[in-house]
């Protein structure tokens, strides 16, 4: 079974790579090729929609061991 102190670490990782995920994925939303994407198709493009997932996926599931007794 894993320590207390390596699970910690590692959702905390897992907290800042969703975060930073999340982040990555508003910046590239913004960028000029997506909007012009988002524009013709009407949703965001697979690219920025891997991120938000990711990064959701990720934050959720460190902030969950993070907390988790």
């Amino acid at each position: 079974m894993a320590s207390s102190q390596t699970v910690k670490i590692v959702s905390i990782v897992l907290i800042v790579l969703g975060a930073a995920l999340l982040f990555w994925g508003y910046q590239m939303s913004g960028a000029v090729g997506n909007q012009v994407t988002e524009s013709l198709t009407g949703s965001a493009s697979d690219d920025v929609m891997t991120r938000y997932i990711g990064g959701a996926i990720s934050l959720a599931v460190g902030v969950y061991l993070f907390l988790k007794k």
